[in-house]
């Protein structure tokens, strides 16, 4: 999920046909978080721990926004608006609230505890603000315009053909993630997923991932995580398996090598020219 939010939705969500027009003027690179155009260098870049074979897993997690793909519409942003403004009447504002590598659950709870609601009053109305997002998700999913990040195809079609096994563990909610996934044709690569809704933490949603990984491989698989964001990163090492980190979401190749991951490159091309 990326930040710089441009877009504006009145609290009954009547703004969203006034900003349509900006809205494509403003092309989106993750989620559904206004930003700029990601910028990829033609340098092949490449780091890795010593040792480190990135063919070596049996099973791969894939992050969805900014590693598999970037958002070049508002649906899912739009759906977060209209969900919020439904169940609880708020018009959702994210100053300050972490969205980079957060979950939809983790971007509601901060956002709520911020505009001053219990706990105990928004918690038990989750799957209500899920359940709207996702509808909204549904009805527009014909706006969804996703982008690939630059040789998934070609990343997943070489997985694929020696044999792994590839899932998704996304921050995003099962039904909008497998949305966005449809939208760009890439559903039916992946044999599994693991979504933020019941399990709130990215950490959460990667265990979860491991654990369908292993009950289809064995328990002694070895499962790598592919993200864009140092949570990425930190939720791979948190579960004690290899991060891979591909800087194709808002983050630069050297914000992600600091937090460590067993391989860094600036895209899978780059991967797959190692």
């Amino acid at each position: 999920m990326s930040s710089g939010l441009d877009v504006e939705v009145d609290g009954d969500g009547r703004g969203q046909d006034r900003n349509q027009e900006q809205v494509s003027a403003q092309p989106l690179k993750t989620g559904w978080a206004s930003a700029e155009q990601t910028q990829i260098s033609a340098a092949c870049v490449v780091q890795s721990q010593p040792n480190f074979d990135w063919l070596a897993a049996d099973a791969y997690l894939f992050d969805i926004d900014g590693t598999l793909l970037n958002s070049r519409d508002a649906v899912h942003y739009r759906a977060f608006h209209r969900a919020v403004a439904q169940v609880f009447g708020l018009e959702l504002r994210l100053g300050g609230i972490p969205v980079h590598g957060n979950t939809d659950v983790g971007i509601l709870h901060a956002y709520l505890n911020a505009a001053g609601v219990a706990e105990d009053k928004w918690r038990p109305r989750i799957p209500e603000v899920l359940e709207v997002m996702s509808s909204e998700v549904e009805r527009n999913s014909g706006s969804l315009r996703p982008e690939l990040c630059p040789a998934i195809p070609e990343l997943i079609e070489r997985l694929r053909t020696e044999g792994k096994l590839l899932g998704v563990a996304s921050g995003n909610i099962e039904s909008v993630g497998w949305a966005k996934l449809r939208a760009c044709g890439l559903r039916d690569k992946f044999s599994f997923g693991a979504f933020s809704g019941k399990l709130e933490k990215r950490d959460e949603v990667i265990a979860y991932g491991i654990e369908q990984a292993r009950s289809v491989r064995g328990a002694g698989a070895v499962v790598y995580v592919v993200g864009d964001t140092p949570a990425d990163i930190r939720s791979a090492h948190a579960n004690g398996i290899a991060a891979i980190a591909v800087a194709t979401g808002i983050y630069g190749f050297d914000e992600l090598m600091s937090h460590s991951p067993e391989m860094c490159v600036s895209c899978c091309a780059d991967l797959l020219a190692t």
